[in-house]
């Protein structure tokens, strides 16, 4: 049964960084192609990942792949820092850059195509969000627009029937994008307080998670694991299977 199409596909080269929107990619057996294949890690706190957690101000840091996607190795990763400088992820200036902003050491982390980066990755493979349900919480916040990029959705699906939350009803179902890619949904997003930075200036505003908290039992999005690798492109029809 045909349910939507994507609306918009997104990877985040760099754990925490903002993420880039593409037109078309491959779903690997980890999930999109390179997400979160990049990382800084946190030394001051035994090798654990730099989060938006821990420094907010990483949602204002876009990290993008520059090059076509290879299978043997990852396209060089540049990243646009918040007054716009251009530089690879590993660049000593902005490494010291975010030490300094963060009040810690970090050391980079990065893995091949071929392995599956299992911590980067926290939960499962694939988080979706659609659109009904981004403008229903729009209502119960009650405030400007609700940025999709807060919630940080590998796909954004459009619905056909806009119907709010109902891919929450789709857990423990299958769909299939495309010609050959299939998901299985395993579970609802819980949310935690990276909502809650504005991923223009990242401000903080805890009314966000209070909200998802209260009107959704702290759900926003759903997680799903990778059955049928392939392509995808924005565009791509989604059928849910029986």
């Amino acid at each position: 049964m045909l349910v939507g199409q994507i609306e918009e596909i997104v990877r985040h080269p760099v754990k925490s960084f903002r993420g880039e929107s593409v037109d078309q990619t491959k779903i690997m057996e980890y999930g999109l192609y390179g997400d979160r294949s990049h990382a800084y890690l946190d030394d001051t706190k035994k090798g654990n990942f730099l989060t938006i957690t821990h420094f907010s101000e990483m949602v204002r840091y876009k990290a993008e792949f520059i090059g076509e996607e290879s299978m043997d190795e990852y396209p060089e990763v540049n990243v646009t820092t918040p007054e716009g400088k251009v530089v690879d992820w590993k660049d000593p200036e902005l490494i010291e850059e975010i030490e300094n902003k963060s009040n810690r050491k970090i050391s980079t982390i990065d893995y091949s195509p071929s392995h599956v980066p299992i911590g980067p990755i926290a939960v499962e493979h694939i988080l979706l969000a659609t659109d009904a349900s981004l403008d229903q919480l729009k209502e119960l916040w009650g405030k400007e627009e609700v940025d999709s990029r807060r919630f940080r959705p590998n796909l954004f699906i459009s619905l056909q029937e806009k119907v709010p939350f109902i891919e929450e009803e789709w857990i423990g179902r299958r769909i299939k994008i495309g010609a050959d890619v299939e998901l299985e949904f395993v579970g609802h997003c819980k949310r935690c307080m990276i909502i809650t930075v504005n991923p223009d200036n990242a401000e903080r505003d805890s009314s966000l998670h209070k909200t998802v908290i209260q009107e959704r039992n702290n759900n926003f999005g759903v997680y799903a694991s990778v059955i049928k690798t392939g392509d995808i492109h924005v565009g791509d029809e989604v059928h849910i299977l029986n």
